[in-house]
């Protein structure tokens, strides 16, 4: 037996899988902050989990608030620890959580628009490989200190 489907009806049923796979990310616990209201640059940090039974791979983020946004993580390279851009994202293995976290791997925005204030929010759009696009809004928390 030979099954046929039409194109329209492949194109649909690959439309409905990314929204299938986006409810397998779960954000917790996220928070956004900039080390002063007249700082350049701030970070998000939060816990992904990955309830579903696939591994997936958090690409890229986006946002308005910056005129840069991407992934980072710091590195010590001898008596010295640095951040770096992190190209290939972070790893999401299957039925994990990864933590984002100050010290560790991070979101980070570059050239700010304007300062990151106490309770407001910031959209962050987070790209997944398998799941595609979340947005999330993150409250700003500048008081936070882990």
């Amino acid at each position: 037996m030979t099954l046929r489907i039409s194109f329209a009806a492949a194109a649909a049923l690959l439309a409905l899988a990314p929204a299938a796979l986006a409810e397998d990310i779960e954000v917790r616990d996220a928070y956004a902050r900039a080390s002063s209201p007249a700082a350049m640059s701030g970070a998000a940090f939060m816990e992904i989990v990955n309830t579903g039974s696939t591994d997936d791979r958090l690409v890229s983020a986006a946002s308005d608030i910056a005129a840069r946004v991407e992934l980072h993580t710091h590195v010590m390279e001898g008596d010295v620890m640095r951040m770096v851009h992190v190209e290939e994202g972070f790893e999401l293995p299957a039925g994990e959580t990864v933590s984002l976290e100050r010290g560790g791997r991070h979101i980070m925005f570059m050239g700010l628009a304007g300062p990151m204030e106490q309770g407001e929010t910031v959209a962050v759009t987070l790209t997944f490989e398998q799941a595609g696009d979340m947005l999330v809004e993150i409250p700003v928390d500048l008081d936070r200190q882990d």
